[in-house]
């Protein structure tokens, strides 16, 4: 039976990278987003079905399951890829934008994943994939919202798979790093005060620092194969870091106390020594 994948966030970067691939190794592909009016390549694709889902929508998501359910008749993966990076300093953060960040990285996720909890577990079976990132083993200097969720990503995963082993289900977490996509553009939503002078040095070094460390970011299609092998491996594994920056710096974090890595961050963002309190 062919098996079928539904990704959430494919009008761009990874979602869409790992439909193409999917379909391409003989999956129905479930393709979800905001707007799929506006769609012009997936459309066009044989066993792709292309469905409206905002994450903060609860009544989208359902629709799209049903839809999914309607024309496969079953889905064997879920893809937790929708989501995007509010960045900036917290003091400049307005509480919707705060509140918006957690609704879509976090909130978002979890719907979709009980949406389909009632079908896996009348199967037995399923792969639940969420799309984390090394900033949710490791946080950047002004993330304090993006790597909060990515945290809670892995938390809510790691917990997840004991009582989803009780189905059947397995739970897999894909760790990227510097991906070459538009997360910089409009997946990326930036806060700042300039008159919170305080924090100007800090902005400034930062974003310097960011533009080397994006240079040689790997294409989204190489993400894709990390997510293909976690879903398709047959194994266990709950982590796979995908992309070599990222492997370096899990292996920096866990090869170092926490005050000499983070010593080395600030300097690799360009910050002075920490003040003694």
């Amino acid at each position: 039976m062919t098996q079928t994948i539904l990704i959430t966030g494919t009008s761009s970067g990874l979602g869409r990278a790992t439909a193409k691939l999917f379909r391409s190794r003989g999956w129905n592909v479930v393709a979800t987003m905001r707007d799929p009016g506006a769609e012009r390549e997936l459309t066009e694709l044989d066993n792709v079905l292309v469905a409206r889902l905002d994450v903060q929508d609860s009544a989208s998501v359902d629709s799209a399951v049903d839809a999914a359910l309607t024309r496969f008749g079953r889905i064997d993966v879920p893809v937790n890829n929708a989501g995007y990076g509010a960045y900036g300093p917290l003091e400049a953060t307005p509480l919707d934008k705060i509140r918006r960040q957690f609704d879509v990285n976090v909130f978002g996720l979890l719907a979709t994943t009980k949406a389909l909890l009632p079908h896996f577990r009348a199967n037995r079976s399923g792969t639940i994939v969420n799309i984390s990132s090394i900033g949710g083993r490791v946080a950047f200097p002004l993330g304090t919202l993006y790597h909060g969720t990515k945290f809670a990503a892995e938390g809510i995963s790691e917990a997840l798979q004991y009582e989803l082993t009780e189905i059947g289900v397995r739970v897999k977490i894909v760790e990227p790093g510097n991906i070459r996509t538009d997360f910089a553009g409009r997946s990326f939503d930036f806060s700042n005060d300039p008159a919170l002078s305080e924090y100007q040095p800090m902005v400034e070094a930062v974003f310097s620092a960011f533009g080397p460390m994006v240079a040689d970011a790997p294409e989204p299609e190489i993400i894709a194969e990390t997510v293909h092998q976690a879903v398709t491996d047959g194994t266990d594994t709950l982590r796979y870091v995908a992309g070599a920056d990222a492997e370096r710096l899990l292996k920096a974090r866990t090869g170092a106390d926490d005050a000499t890595f983070f010593a080395g961050m600030r300097a690799q963002f360009g910050l002075g020594a920490a003040s003694a309190c």
